[in-house]
């Protein structure tokens, strides 16, 4: 297994497992509209995903997550939403989202998006 995340940008063969598994890993969760997968591409082919890594085992997608800019209600910028972090059900348990989480919030390289405030949506757990 490689946990090492990867971008996705300009991947069409990633995208579409990154469907699958986001797809798969909400497909039993009572909290969820079932729409995760589908918000994902959205924000992709609208240009607002800043943050798009993998988890890969193989040639397979495992795990994702997404990072993208969220409106505050008192207008202020510069604000992310963290999520979903998908993994896909067999490897849930396992550590990938955990490293998917870290290798996200880690600092990022000179010259890429700097991180000001963040939060994940969703219940916790």
């Amino acid at each position: 297994m490689t946990l090492p995340t990867k971008r996705t940008h300009g991947n069409a063969g990633r995208h579409r497992g990154i469907h699958a598994v986001t797809a798969a890993a909400f497909n039993d969760a009572l909290q969820s509209s079932h729409t995760e997968q589908y918000i994902v591409d959205a924000l992709r082919e609208r240009g607002e995903l800043v943050v798009s890594k993998v988890a890969v085992h193989g040639e397979h997608v495992i795990g994702h997550v997404a990072v993208s800019p969220v409106a505050i209600s008192d207008g202020s910028a510069g604000w992310f939403g963290l999520g979903p972090i998908s993994v896909d059900p067999p490897h849930q348990g396992q550590g990938v989202g955990a490293s998917l989480m870290q290798a996200t919030l880690a600092p990022m390289p000179r010259g890429e998006v700097s991180y000001s405030p963040a939060f994940e949506a969703g219940p916790p757990g």
